[in-house]
């Protein structure tokens, strides 16, 4: 309709009206194109916000799982220094005692990982969406670090757990599972991060395999070296949380906030 409008005043040549006319023309496609960009702006600012939201979150996952980390992997450790202890003579200490020491320093941790928007973003080329520069670099940070899964793989492998495994009866060590194993914390429980592995047990098996088990602890060559290596190990995943990548932790700590 514009268009013939403006076609007929043209060929009658009034000039006023085809200016008003291909003004009108004009504005409607700039109208058009600006409610275009606000839709895609409105739209991108929820994604923005969508995404951010959710990073937040996992990032919050993350810092738990550090705090949990840190506290059984010491855990740990303190265990393999007793045992340590026991074993070079330093330290006096009943068969049973040596027994949940020597097993306590065999456990590891799997961590807990939160990465399936930090993955989302970049696999999509999203990652700009999120907005806080800190927030951002953050999440590359913790999710670009492979430290914490080589941690759990290390853990898992560890000579000393292994040697253990192949030393002391199968019976013995599912009562030390049993009996004295992990302790069961839920995602996000920062009130259980203490203890995980720290705490009175009584081993339910007879004294007569107790003090079998201890021997073989006590006589293996090969037992105490391994534990050696264990205790130096743990110490250095204990600084690669805490030190080395102090950074991370800081700033998971400010994400994750009071829920501390």
């Amino acid at each position: 309709m514009i268009l013939r409008r403006a076609t007929d005043a043209l060929r009658n040549q009034e000039w006023f009206t085809v200016s008003i006319e291909l003004l009108i023309v004009v504005l409607g496609v700039f109208l058009g194109l600006q409610v275009n960009d606000w839709n895609e702006s409105r739209i991108e600012n929820r994604q923005s916000e969508e995404y951010t939201s959710r990073l937040v979150a996992d990032l919050r996952i993350e810092a738990w799982n550090y705090d949990v980390m840190i506290g059984y992997l010491d855990e740990v450790r303190s265990n393999a220094d007793r045992a340590l202890a026991v074993l070079e003579g330093s330290v006096e200490a009943s068969n049973k005692q040596l027994l949940v020491y020597a097993y306590r320093a065999t456990q590891f941790s799997d961590s807990v990982r939160r990465r399936a928007t930090f993955d989302e973003l970049t696999s999509t080329g999203k990652i700009g969406l999120i907005r806080d520069p800190f927030l951002r670099d953050l999440a590359a940070s913790v999710y670009t670090r492979a430290f914490i899964d080589r941690v759990s793989e290390e853990g898992a492998f560890a000579p000393y757990r292994i040697a253990f495994r192949k030393l002391l009866p199968v019976a013995l060590q599912e009562a030390l599972v049993q009996d004295c194993g992990d302790r069961f914390v839920a995602v996000g429980d920062y009130s259980a991060i203490q203890n995980q592995l720290d705490y009175a047990c009584e081993p339910k098996v007879s004294p007569e395999q107790v003090d079998r088990a201890a021997n073989l602890l006590r006589n293996d060559s090969e037992i105490l070296p391994l534990l050696r290596l264990q205790a130096v190990n743990l110490r250095t995943h204990v600084t690669l949380f805490t030190f080395s990548n102090q950074d991370v932790l800081q700033g998971l700590h400010a994400i994750a906030g009071e829920a501390r």
